[in-house]
């Protein structure tokens, strides 16, 4: 009787301590990473995305986290836009125990060289910026990357009638030499295949950290430009407005941009010149057209964490609106697989009910055959204030 009584109570003792483990385990940290692009000079759209996951992750955990309490904490890297080292980026979150996800930045060319070791790896890749087609369109199976964002294919077809409503049928393209540029290369051939009355006359590719971008706007212009399409970041965006500004005798068409130029600082680093011009911009989100409801609950967030008054001058608002959707619905896709097994994440990404967002309601996120969040109907043009605030362009 005595042994009985002993072994009964070293039973409860081992229960009691056993209970206390699964609690201890079940609390430990679930880890997101972000890889991006800080080290480049003027950058805003890595802060911005940082914003955007931060206030995800502090409504999700103050509503209990995910797995039955789990916190998630963001763990981030700097790929300063250089691929090699968004790949070294992509290779230490892996290795990370509980790391369930890997957020992309704003460069396309470092998503597309990522592609490879993600799938390798199989770790999802989030994309709430890159553009380039090829992110989410690709062979690599079963998908792991999944993007809520712009795709190229969207945004041309866009710039090119935002051209012909300012009178602009013969058009000019200005290109990085870049996987973007090509992207977008590729993306403008195939809408001008169902459009012929609009006529490309002449493609000029440059090469990033270019000092003189106004040659090229020039040439396109002595082919007969009446509008030019750019596909530029902020620095090189920066230059040719300057350069226009300071050549008052060049004359002056529409210049209907793609929206790398929003992740940095355009309007202080082009100056004046910038408002002077017929200068619009691709978007695909505002915080002036952002869902209410969603607004509401995003605007005391981010007040109480950041101190935000005013969420309509956040700088780079795709990347905060981006990311702060996605990392919700990121946290929805754990709590359906049950478990921080990447694989298993990724199929319930693609399985997900609907999710009211900040940029949209969502009637089903992605599926098996879809990857991309997003739809074509949100395309829009912005243009900048002079205190930097970005608004809805009339045209």
């Amino acid at each position: 009787m005595k042994y009985s009584l002993q072994t009964f109570f070293i039973a409860i003792v081992s229960a009691f301590f056993s209970v206390l483990s699964a609690h201890a385990q079940d609390t430990r940290p679930v880890y997101v990473g972000f890889d991006g692009a800080y080290g480049v000079k003027n950058s805003t759209s890595a802060q911005a995305i940082e914003l955007g996951l931060k206030a995800a992750i502090h409504e999700i955990n103050a509503a209990g986290g995910v797995l039955n309490g789990r916190p998630i904490e963001l763990l981030v890297k700097d790929n300063r836009s250089v691929p090699a080292r968004g790949i070294a980026n992509l290779e230490d979150f892996a290795a990370t125990q509980d790391l369930i996800a890997m957020f992309g930045g704003r460069f396309s060319p470092v998503l597309l060289q990522q592609l490879e070791r993600t799938h390798e790896l199989k770790l999802p890749l989030l994309d709430v910026w890159a553009a380039a087609d090829g992110i989410t369109n690709h062979t690599y199976t079963p998908n792991y990357s999944f993007r809520l964002s712009l795709k190229d294919s969207w945004a041309m077809p866009a710039m090119r009638v935002q051209a012909h409503a300012k009178g602009g049928d013969k058009i000019g393209l200005l290109l990085p030499n870049t996987g973007w540029g090509r992207s977008n290369q590729k993306a403008l051939g195939k809408e001008l295949e169902v459009h012929p009355e609009t006529t490309l006359v002449g493609t000029v590719w440059y090469n990033w950290g270019e000092q003189d971008m106004l040659q090229h706007y020039q040439a396109l212009i002595d082919s007969g430009a009446q509008a030019i399409l750019l596909v530029a970041n902020d620095l090189e965006g920066s230059v040719l407005v300057r350069q226009l500004g300071a050549q008052p005798n060049v004359a002056r068409v529409p210049i209907i941009s793609h929206w790398g130029v929003t992740g940095g600082n355009m309007v202080e680093t082009s100056g004046p010149a910038l408002l002077d011009l017929d200068f619009t911009i691709v978007q695909t989100f505002s915080f002036a057209t952002a869902m209410p409801n969603a607004r509401k609950v995003f605007e005391k967030t981010v007040a109480d964490m950041a101190g935000v008054k005013d969420v309509e001058k956040l700088e780079s608002p795709v990347g905060v609106g981006h990311a702060y959707d996605m990392m919700h619905i990121l946290a929805k896709a754990v709590d359906a697989a049950g478990t921080t097994d990447r694989a298993a994440i990724r199929h319930a990404l693609e399985n997900l009910g609907a999710h009211d967002g900040l940029v949209r309601n969502y009637e089903r996120p992605f599926s098996d055959t879809n990857h991309d969040a997003l739809s074509p109907d949100l395309v829009f043009f912005a243009k900048y204030l002079e205190d930097g605030t970005l608004v809805p362009a009339t045209r």
